[in-house]
């Protein structure tokens, strides 16, 4: 079966890791490397044991556009939302044994390296759901 783990983020949280300053202080860049570096050895052990099947991280929020209907016709909006702080931030799909299993490799993350002084704002969590392979996955 395959799960796809979604990382969340917000566009004050990009910020802090592009250095910029705003309402978070913003990383250092030996402690992004440090991140950037854990999540390159996370996604290569998936790689050696044969469950990564696909991975992207995805660009700030301000580059976003949402793409609804009003009345019949669309209407775009560009990001960030005011409606949400937190939007998907990057993606990795796993192909494991179980449900359990991939909990497992998503629970890894909460390891990823921060500066202790980093004000996360937030309690931390990503999303484990299993793919659907057509309409009778739709409710496993």
């Amino acid at each position: 079966m395959k799960y796809m783990i979604m990382m969340f983020g917000s566009q004050q949280d990009y910020d802090m890791l592009t250095g910029k300053d705003g309402a978070r202080k913003p990383w250092d860049p030996a402690d992004v490397a440090k991140m950037n570096e854990f999540m390159g050895a996370w996604n290569n052990a998936l790689v050696e044991t044969g469950e990564f099947v696909e991975g992207h991280a995805l660009t700030a929020p301000v580059h976003a556009r949402r793409i609804g209907a009003r009345e019949g016709a669309p209407v775009v909006t560009d990001g960030p939302y005011a409606e949400t702080q937190e939007v998907l931030a990057g993606f990795t799909i796993v192909e494991c044994a179980s449900y359990d299993r991939a909990t497992e490799i998503a629970a890894q993350l909460a390891g990823t390296p921060h500066p202790d002084s980093a004000d996360l704002g937030r309690d931390w969590y990503v999303d484990v759901r299993p793919l659907a392979g057509g309409p009778g996955d739709y409710d496993l």
